[in-house]
C-alpha cells in the first residue's frame, strides 16, 4: 500500500536490458549498456522476489519484462519456478517477439499465462525504420507460434508514432483478422537518446481521430479501474481495440503496478528515479522483513502521478533500463 491509499498489486520484473531491437522510442542506434551477468538478478533471486511479493505484500500478478526477456537463457526455469510456487497467479510475458517462435511451445509448458508482443506496424519497410531491424518476419512468426502453443488471448502492444498514424487502421484489421488483442501506447518521454517531443506525441484522441476513418468505435471502459488500457468495440464487435494514453489520459490514480529493474532496483513508477536496491539485501544476507521493509519504504513515497506532458522531463533511465 502506498500512502495514498494505492495497492500495488502487479509486479513487473526486468530480466535484461539487453534487446535485440532499437526502436528509437527505447533504444539508442548501438543499444544500452550490456550488465554483466553478475550485476543481473539470478533465476533464485527472481523466484524469491516473487514470493516476497506473494506471500506477503499482496501481488496477484506477475509480468516478466526487459529489455527483451527471451534473451534470457534460464526463462522458461524463472517461469516454471514461479508457477510451481504459485499456481493461482498468472505469469505475463511482454516480447518483441524475435526467438518466440522457436520457444512459444515451451514457454507454454513451463506455466506462462499470456504473452503481450511488441509491434507497431505490419509494413515491413516502416518495421525495419522503426526499430532498425529488417526482423518483420520473424516477429509475425512468433505471434503465429504464441497463438498455436495456446497463449491467449495474444496481445499487441503498438506504440502510436507519427511515423506510423497513418497505418494504424491496417495494423488494427491485420491483428482483428487473426483474433489478436490490438492496444496502442502513447510514446512517453522514456526514450534512451531523449528526443520525445511534448509537441508532437500522437495522443488517443489522434488515434481515436485515425481509426474512426475506417471503422466504428464504441467505447467500453476499462477491464477494470486499474487496467492501463481503455477500450472501445469495433464495427459493433466482438473485436476491441485499446488505448493506453499514459501521458494525455493519465490513469495514475488507478495505479497498482511496482517495478523492479534488471539489476534489482525497486521502483514504484515508470516516471519516477525514486530506487531501492534489493539486490544488495539478497545478497548481503537479509531475510524477508528487510527486503519488505525496503520495499515499503520506497511504495510508500509513491507520488500521485506524473508531472504533465507540458512539463515533464526525462527520468534518468529509459525503458529499456528500466522494464516496461
Amino acid at each position: 500500500m502506498d500512502g495514498l491509499g494505492r495497492r500495488a498489486r502487479d509486479l513487473r520484473i526486468s530480466l535484461t536490458q539487453a534487446c535485440n531491437l532499437r526502436c528509437h522510442y527505447c533504444m539508442p542506434a548501438e543499444g544500452l549498456a550490456i550488465l554483466p551477468r553478475e550485476e543481473l538478478l539470478s533465476a533464485d533471486e527472481v523466484v524469491r522476489l516473487v514470493d516476497v511479493a506473494v506471500d506477503q505484500l499482496g501481488i496477484d500478478e506477475v509480468r516478466l519484462t526487459g529489455g527483451e526477456p527471451l534473451i534470457r537463457r534460464d526463462l522458461e526455469a524463472i517461469i516454471a519456478a514461479i508457477r510451481t510456487a504459485h499456481p493461482e497467479v498468472p505469469v505475463a510475458l511482454t516480447t518483441n517477439g524475435l526467438g518466440l517462435a522457436r520457444r512459444a511451445k515451451e514457454l507454454a509448458a513451463a506455466g506462462l499465462s499470456r504473452i503481450n508482443v511488441s509491434l507497431d506496424t505490419v509494413d515491413r519497410e516502416l518495421f525495419a525504420a522503426i526499430t532498425r531491424r529488417d526482423r518483420l518476419p520473424d516477429v509475425i512468426a512468433g505471434i503465429d507460434a504464441a497463438v498455436t502453443a495456446g497463449l491467449a488471448p495474444v496481445k499487441i502492444n503498438a506504440v502510436a508514432l507519427q511515423q506510423n498514424l497513418d497505418r494504424a487502421s491496417e495494423l488494427l484489421r491485420w491483428c482483428l483478422d487473426r483474433g489478436l488483442a490490438l492496444r496502442f501506447i502513447e510514446a512517453m518521454p522514456l526514450d534512451a537518446e531523449g528526443t520525445w517531443d511534448r509537441n508532437s506525441y500522437v495522443t488517443a484522441a489522434d488515434l481515436l481521430a485515425a481509426l474512426g476513418e475506417d471503422f466504428a468505435l464504441t467505447a467500453v471502459g476499462r477491464e477494470d479501474a486499474g487496467a492501463p488500457a481503455e477500450r472501445w468495440r469495433v464495427d459493433g464487435g466482438p473485436g476491441t481495440v485499446g488505448i493506453i494514453a499514459s501521458m494525455s489520459r493519465s490513469f495514475c490514480g488507478a495505479c497498482d503496478r511496482t517495478r523492479i529493474t534488471a539489476e534489482g532496483r525497486v521502483r514504484p513508477c515508470l516516471f519516477s528515479d525514486d530506487e531501492i536496491d534489493l539486490r544488495s539485501i539478497l545478497r548481503g544476507g537479509g531475510d524477508d522483513a528487510d527486503l519488505i521493509a525496503a520495499w515499503r519504504e520506497v511504495t510508500w513515497r509513491k507520488s500521485p502521478g506524473h508531472l504533465p506532458a507540458d512539463i515533464l522531463t526525462h527520468p534518468r533511465r529509459s525503458m529499456g533500463a528500466i522494464g516496461g
